[in-house]
Parts: C-alpha cells; sequence; structure tokens
C-alpha cells in the first residue's frame, strides 16, 4: 500500500532527510527529479522543508548549520539520513549507548511532531531516531519518487546485528531470496524493513553508512535526468536480484540510489 497512514512500528525506517551545503538548489534537484513538491520552510523550523509527493511528506531537506543557526567552517558533506522508528526515543538512546554506540545529537522535541535523536553504531555508521506524535514520517512510500528501501553497509555485519538488535525491535535475518546469498534483511514482527551487506565490493575508504533508495518506473531515464542536471553516477544502472537500480551522487554529493524495484516491501 504506497499510502502510509499512523505511527510506523518501532524498528522501522520511517523518515529520511537531506543535510546540504546549499538548501534551494538541492529542493529544486530532487523535485525536478522525482516530482515532488517543497519549498524553504519557516523560520521556527529552520527553514526545514519537508517535501511533499501527492501530497503526502516524502522526505525532508534542510540547510547545514550549527546548532546557533550559523555557517558551519567546513562545512559537512551532504548526506541522506535514515531515521529508525521507536516508542521512547529517550529509552532507545540510553539502549544505544550500553550497547557501544555513540549520540551524535541529543534527544531533543521537534515543536508537537515528535521526539528526535541522532546516533552512529559502533562502526561509525549515522542515524537517526524518531519518536512519532503529531508527524508520523514518510506518507508515501512504493511509488515512484518515493523511499522503498533504507540498507546498511558495514564492515562488521554480526556486530551491527547484535547492535541494532540491541537497541530496538530489529532482527538481523539471511535473505531467502534467490540470488541474495551472504545478504541480510533486517526485520520487524517477522517483516522485512530494511537490509545489510558488507563494504567488501564498495570503493576503498568508503564508511559505514545508511542508504537511502528511491523507487522508480524507469531506472535509466532517471540517471540520465539526474546527470542532465549535475549528478554523478556512482553506479550505472544494472540489473539485480531485486530489481535494477543505480547509484547516483547529487550535485552537492549525496549519495542515494534508485531502483526500479520487482516486489516493493518497504515501509508499509
Amino acid at each position: 500500500m504506497p499510502e502510509k497512514n499512523g505511527p510506523y512500528q518501532a524498528g522501522t525506517p520511517c523518515w529520511i532527510d537531506l543535510m546540504t551545503p546549499d538548501q534551494q538548489s538541492a529542493i529544486d534537484f530532487y523535485c525536478d527529479l522525482f516530482g515532488w513538491q517543497g519549498e524553504v520552510g519557516p523560520p521556527e523550523t529552520g527553514g526545514y522543508a519537508v517535501c511533499s509527493l501527492k501530497g503526502r511528506p516524502v522526505a525532508g531537506i534542510m540547510a547545514a548549520m550549527n546548532p546557533d543557526g550559523s555557517t558551519p567552517d567546513p562545512m559537512p558533506p551532504a548526506v541522506w539520513t535514515t531515521y529508525l522508528a521507536t516508542d521512547s526515543v529517550d529509552e532507545t538512546v540510553k539502549k544505544i549507548g550500553d550497547a557501544g554506540g555513540n549520540v551524535v545529537m541529543p534527544a531533543t522535541d521537534v515543536m508537537d511532531l515528535g521526539r528526535m535523536a541522532v546516533a552512529a553504531d559502533p562502526q561509525g555508521a549515522v542515524f537517526g531516531l524518531w519518536e512519532a506524535k503529531s508527524f508520523p514520517g514518510a506518507g508515501i512510500v512504493n511509488e515512484h519518487g518515493a523511499l522503498i528501501w533504507n540498507e546498511l553497509s558495514t564492515t562488521d555485519p554480526d556486530a551491527a546485528g547484535r547492535f541494532y538488535a540491541a537497541a530496538l525491535p530489529m532482527t538481523p535475518q539471511a535473505s531467502e531470496m534467490e540470488g541474495a546469498e551472504g545478504y541480510v534483511e533486517w526485520q520487524v514482527g517477522g517483516r522485512a524493513v530494511g537490509g545489510m551487506m558488507t563494504l567488501e565490493k564498495a570503493p576503498p575508504g568508503t564508511p559505514p553508512h545508511w542508504m537511502a533508495y528511491f523507487h522508480v518506473d524507469d531506472v535509466d531515464s532517471v540517471v540520465a535526468a539526474a546527470t542532465r542536471a549535475g549528478a554523478d553516477v556512482l553506479a550505472p544502472p544494472f540489473d539485480m536480484v531485486a530489481g535494477r537500480m543505480a547509484v547516483l551522487a547529487d550535485p552537492q554529493g549525496a549519495v542515494f540510489s534508485v531502483i526500479a524495484a520487482k516486489a516493493p516491501e518497504q515501509p508499509a
């Protein structure tokens, strides 16, 4: 079901947002590429843009800034962050610390929308936490231009599996999909909500990270459009067990994947 109503189960990727040096340029790029609607938000939200697709929230885009609102120096790299749903940010933050993770941004209320924090797992992959109040997260998924999958690439899948299972109700499970030997699924309530793989085939120096995948109807045409708009192609379109996909870096360097999935599974 592409439209999502109500809260996500704890442990499920529920939202993504982009922190980038030039917010307006990023809004223009993704709106043109995926058919989103979006604009810089009001001052009370730090200008945070909640982009929408078919009238439903699909992703956030914000300008990189220090907590006091000043411009960072040096400027951090543009990056997409995956947020995992939790019933209690504060309890999950404690579990993260106990399991060897680090809190990057402490728990904080976001008006009446929810409560959030940002953390890093023991291997260094950064992720967010979201405790929903009036805002549950992505309101549309698994459609062209919307989030369909979130994947952790890590140096130590076994250790990462133990960490996330200790912090959230996420269970690492070896994929049973033919042709996906060695791939791990994150399961919540017995349902696959994300994936995990090693960094063995990644370019040297690639750090552990969470990757956001957007579903598209035609990978090749989207890659061509992204290239015309200034994006870099990190992995040209290729066929794999779950569909046809490609990996891109937007004009400011934020990495994301696009996939024409054979069987959309996440989130719901």
